[in-house]
């Protein structure tokens, strides 16, 4: 089993202050919000209930279709001896507050087992906060801020690799080809800041130089004036930190400035927005966590049945969807119960769990481990894998926070 030890502190540190907010609150444990889950979950019931949010109608991606083939296949046999697993769907339109009522909807629903979602950091953690409250095991498919798992709250799961893992995986790249003199740009804000800082951290424990990081610039004659100066310092390597928008934004004004030198980016860039961002962003190498060309029966199983129901190859999202469902109802079957703290505790355990995106466990705080950080290159519209340069396993470096 992994991490018990740890699991086990993990889960008295957490009813340390779920007792302490208690007492403050002067209600007894009897009517706290868990404990009124936990009762009625461990009535019978032919159905688990799972809610799955995510900006379906701006920022869908192939998530629903994943999500919704994971629950064909699922309940085909069911779960906890041919119970069906109950999808509810909503959609917060990366809205923050939205978001946040939608975790409080489900909070006030006590039939609701676990929830996936959301995309957006901004949007994940406070939401957490309130599925952890009401007892609700959260696995988040998207977002990695550093501050979703730093509760070390046990219902609190990512099933993605963080921002140094990303960052750290990068930098390993950009090491392993012989760049030394690395220019960064970077949207400053949490997912910026987070992966342009975990990757000048390792690039500088490789020997790499870090020549400028820059964030932001006003206009053409501003971009001009920061291509010459990257130029001066022998710049051989750009890295962006940014989401797909403004990565196609950037690459376009660096390139009209005259610039050709190499740019990687961050996961945020495997996306068919930045693919279709026209000939400027050709040639962009980009870390990604799925490998659509990955040999594994799993996938290849996966990607052959997405293309039968869908008529198109599964993205990154498409995957990460279909994943977090299935791992989530191995999970269910582990625990044996609709209860989230047997859930939570059975996602804790897993020692190893082969999904289309590698193999899955968690470690102490509810971090994924084990998944492949691959490299692709896009080539012509389309991003072709490289090769794997770093595992997220289990002696990989903790912390830090990709988000989407």
């Amino acid at each position: 089993m992994n991490g018990n030890g740890g699991n086990h502190l993990k889960w008295v540190l957490w009813s340390v202050v779920l007792l302490g907010a208690l007492v403050i609150s002067g209600c007894s444990s009897d009517t706290a919000p868990d404990q009124i889950r936990e009762k009625t979950l461990g009535s019978s019931s032919n159905e688990v209930i799972v809610g799955a949010v995510w900006p379906f109608e701006k920022q869908n991606e192939q998530f629903r279709e994943g999500l919704q083939l994971a629950l064909e296949q699922i309940n085909k046999e069911g779960v906890l001896g041919g119970k069906k697993i109950k999808l509810l769907e909503m959609d917060d339109g990366a809205s923050t507050t939205k978001g946040m009522a939608i975790a409080q909807q489900f909070a006030d629903n006590p039939s609701v087992s676990a929830v996936i979602g959301h995309r957006g950091s901004s949007v994940t953690v406070p939401a957490s906060r309130i599925y952890a409250n009401a007892g609700i095991v959260l696995l988040s498919p998207a977002s990695t801020s550093p501050k979703l798992t730093d509760v070390s709250s046990p219902y609190i799961f990512r099933n993605i690799p963080n921002d140094n893992q990303i960052g750290q995986s990068l930098a390993l790249y950009a090491a392993g080809t012989k760049h030394e003199n690395i220019a960064i740009y970077y949207t400053d804000d949490e997912y910026g800041r987070g992966l342009a800082n975990a990757f000048e951290r390792q690039a500088t424990l490789s020997g790499q130089n870090v020549v400028d990081r820059v964030s932001g610039y006003k206009d053409g004659a501003d971009m001009m004036r920061i291509a010459n100066k990257w130029e001066t310092l022998d710049t051989d390597l750009i890295m962006i930190a940014t989401r797909a928008d403004e990565g196609i934004t950037f690459v376009k004004a660096i390139r009209a400035a005259g610039m050709d030198t190499p740019i990687i980016g961050g996961d945020a860039l495997d996306s068919a927005e930045f693919a279709q961002g026209g000939g400027s962003v050709e040639g962009t190498i980009v870390a990604s966590v799925y490998d659509d060309q990955g040999q594994s029966t799993v996938n290849q199983d996966f990607r052959s049945t997405y293309i039968e129901h869908y008529g198109k190859a599964p993205d990154k999202w498409a995957a990460q969807a279909y994943d977090s469902l299935k791992l989530l109802a191995a999970g269910i079957e582990e625990a044996g119960s609709r209860s989230p703290k047997a859930i939570a505790e059975a996602l804790s355990d897993l020692t190893s769990w082969e999904g289309v995106t590698g193999e899955h466990f968690f470690d102490t705080q509810g971090d994924v481990q084990g998944m492949s950080i691959v490299m692709k290159k896009l080539q012509q519209g389309k991003f072709q894998t490289l090769k794997p340069v770093s595992d997220s396993s289990r002696d990989s470096a903790k912390g830090g926070g990709q988000d989407e």
